[in-house]
């Protein structure tokens, strides 16, 4: 694993970035990486109050557009990312998912040539839900996969984008055991498995997926996180990660406080289009924060958002937040 611009990226808050799009002469919406390569580098240049930044670059995620994007079209957009990671001395990480364990294994090999250093691998994509011991082979290849390739995975628990129950506890301890897993990556508003886990493994690394409970995970045992929201306002992400890894709770409480309107859009179905528009408004371009293969939002949606940026923006700039 690469040394990055903290001590250990996993302590750090890192960004899920928007993919852009453009049209192509044809009307088409097609990949912007020039424009994708910009903001994500805006984002890793802000700092905390702290001084820190963020830790990672988290692309093609579930606010990336993954779900509609083609395989050729994924690897070029990391490709280009990785370029943006390496400037910026951070660890590229992106996600994976499957319906068989072998499906997975190609995957995780064909990001790791891109230049993904750490794979955070979904639960597998079948009708049916499958057992703790069907689940943990299906892990158990990606890792030997990541083995091969040179890279580390994340197992992810995240049952809502799964379409089924989350992770057990069990198997959840299992997985922390495989040599290849940097860490785990919870996407759920219950932090009682991170505490459950983090009193039995004090050393073992959690990452928080939902933007509404940074500080009730980082109070629970988790270490850092994976933020939607904080691309919209970096410097309060990075500052809230920062009071919360010194145990400053008051604070961090009062900035997760002030984007609480705006952090309850990461929880909810169309996060990723909900937190484009609002990047869009937090950059005037209001239109580019609608260009998405997404679903299109309802006039009701978009007032709903922008009123929600708008309560956050002004919160945060009473705090001197907004960078």
């Amino acid at each position: 694993m690469m040394e990055t611009n903290s001590t250990d990226w996993r302590y750090t808050v890192m960004p899920a970035v928007f993919t852009w799009l453009k049209e192509s002469e044809s009307g088409a919406l097609e990949l912007d990486l020039a424009a994708t390569q910009k903001y994500a580098a805006a984002i890793l240049k802000v700092q905390g109050k702290g001084g820190s930044r963020m830790g990672g670059l988290v692309g093609s995620g579930t606010l990336g557009e993954n779900s509609y994007l083609s395989s050729e079209q994924r690897l070029s957009l990391l490709e280009a990312l990785s370029d943006v990671a390496k400037d910026y001395n951070v660890p590229l990480i992106s996600g994976a998912a499957a319906e068989t364990k072998e499906e997975l294994a190609t995957i995780v090999k064909e990001l790791a040539a891109v230049g993904v250093d750490t794979v955070m691998v979904m639960p597998p994509k079948t009708q049916e839900v499958p057992s703790d011991e069907e689940m943990y082979a299906y892990y158990e290849l990606s890792a030997i996969a990541a083995k091969e390739a040179g890279i580390t995975i994340m197992p992810y628990n995240n049952p809502d984008a799964a379409g089924y129950h989350a992770l057990s506890t069990d198997l959840l301890r299992r997985l922390a055991a495989l040599p290849e897993v940097t860490a785990l990556k919870i996407s759920t508003t219950d932090v009682s498995t991170i505490e459950t886990l983090t009193l039995e493994d004090k050393d073992l690394k959690i990452l928080a997926g939902v933007d509404t409970v940074t500080v009730h995970a980082g109070l629970a045992g988790a270490c850092g996180g994976i933020t939607g929201v904080g691309c919209i306002f970096p410097k309060a992400s990075v500052s809230m990660q920062e009071y919360v890894n010194k145990g400053e709770w008051a604070e961090a409480n009062k900035i997760s406080q002030a984007m609480n309107s705006i952090s309850y859009l990461d929880a909810q179905p169309l996060l990723m289009e909900y937190l484009k528009f609002a990047y869009g408004i937090h950059h005037n371009d209001a239109d580019g924060g609608l260009r998405t293969l997404g679903k299109k939002l309802t006039q009701q949606q978009i007032d709903d958002v922008r009123a929600r940026y708008i309560l956050a923006k002004e919160r945060l700039e009473l705090l001197d937040l907004i960078d």
